[in-house]
Order: structure tokens, then sequence, then C-alpha cells
């Protein structure tokens, strides 16, 4: 089943569809849907890592406290 959003985005590449294409066949993919299929794929995972970096570091640190006033 192929990609209604990989469809429009090679129908909307006009004049840079040959960079593409070339750039798709350097990199070892044997046609410009695998190309931009793995380009997405790599786009979203990316995010996700990102996101999850992000609340890792939002987590609040929890100081210890000490058992007496004075310090």
């Amino acid at each position: 089943m192929q990609n209604q959003e990989i469809i429009k985005i090679i129908e909307n590449l006009k004049g840079r569809r040959n960079y593409e294409e070339k750039k798709a066949l350097k990199l070892g993919f044997n046609s410009l849907y695998a190309y931009f299929e793995d380009k997405i794929l790599k786009q979203t995972t990316a995010i996700e890592v990102e996101k999850k970096q992000l609340e890792t570091e939002q987590k609040p640190k929890t100081k210890k406290k000490k058992s007496c006033s004075c310090c």
C-alpha cells in the first residue's frame, strides 16, 4: 500500500525531481518512493527520541531532606 503523503511529495518536486532521484540512487534506494519513505521514517523517529529526551530532562530532581534543621 502506498502512502499518499509520499506520492504528493514526489508530485510537488517539479524541478528538484532530478536532484532527488540522483541522491536516492547514490544512497542505494531503488526508487524515489523508497527514498522518501525512509526519509519520513527517520524524521518521525528523531522527533520521538527528542520528545523522550525532553521528558527525562524535565522531571524534577528530588533533594534529600536533612534530618536536622541547622544544616
